[in-house]
């Protein structure tokens, strides 16, 4: 990491009750130190959208592509963790699109696996552009928040069945797509293009995803409770195979070994606990 972790500030930010099915949350984060630091962004699953205040922020892909946002940005579904720098003096705030929210407001699940848009040209008007000089002119991160929040009710289409059903569905013991198709009396492969489309991936990679994710919970656990990670411990709870498993989902997910992650924990954002 570049420059110092003492003058970075970060935070999460909750919705009220109406958007709890739009937005998981909202994040800030700003650079008050006199150098660019660095930071490493766990994989969510989640598409993103992403205003830059100050000096453009910049992201590099697991393909090492460079993403510089100057204004904003969307990028996801986040399949995989990447870096983003902040210069001295510059602020993001990240609204953070749950479930199938972001095809709810532009029609599509996917952005793209190596890039980022301005979300202007997904509606094909100035809309957003716009909404970013609005919100610079607030000081207030929770005021700037509530006029996002406003600002985006016109554009949200309301949810249909298939769409409610997998956003619900909570059963980890039994299958969503098949138990899904048959309560609604469609075809499996049906659902299964659903979800593709109006949430940007299938039910075997948010599964595989949610058991790396719940590792990563216990790992910092155990990190905030000053305990010595038990890896073995990680494999059963988790329902890996075996540690080779959980090693390659690491590599997988983060590009990281799990000893890697524990030594560069420090640098690592994870927009779920924050």
């Amino acid at each position: 990491m570049s420059g110092s972790s003492a003058q970075y500030n970060g935070y999460k930010i909750s919705v009220p009750p109406e958007f709890e099915n739009v937005f998981s949350h909202f994040y800030f984060a700003e650079n008050n130190s006199e150098f660019p630091v660095t930071k490493t962004l766990l994989p969510t699953y989640q598409t993103i959208l992403l205003f830059c205040f100050g000096e453009s922020a910049s992201m590099v892909t697991k393909e090492k592509t460079m993403i510089t946002v100057d204004t904003c940005v969307v990028f996801g579904p986040i399949r995989h963790s990447f870096d983003y720098t902040l210069p001295s003096g510059t602020s993001i705030l990240v609204a953070n699109f749950k479930d199938d929210a972001f095809y709810r407001f532009f029609g599509k699940a996917c952005i793209s696996y190596q890039a980022a848009i301005n979300p202007d040209e997904l509606l094909e008007e100035n809309c957003f552009t716009n909404l970013w000089h609005q919100i610079s002119k607030i000081n207030s991160t929770q005021e700037q928040v509530d006029y996002i929040l406003e600002f985006c009710k016109p554009y949200l289409q309301e949810r249909d069945l298939t769409g409610q059903l997998l956003s619900d569905f909570t059963n980890k013991n039994l299958n969503p797509i098949k138990t899904i198709a048959e309560k609604t009396n469609q075809s499996e492969r049906s659902i299964q293009l659903k979800q593709k489309e109006q949430f940007g991936y299938s039910s075997k990679e948010i599964t595989r995803y949610n058991r790396f994710s719940k590792a990563i919970q216990l790992i910092e656990k155990e990190i905030a409770n000053q305990n010595k990670v038990e890896w073995f411990t990680i494999v059963d709870e988790c329902n890996y195979y075996d540690q080779s498993q959980l090693i390659h989902d690491f590599k997988h997910f983060i590009h990281l070994s799990p000893s890697q992650f524990l030594k560069f924990q420090q640098d690592i954002c994870n927009p779920k606990s924050d």
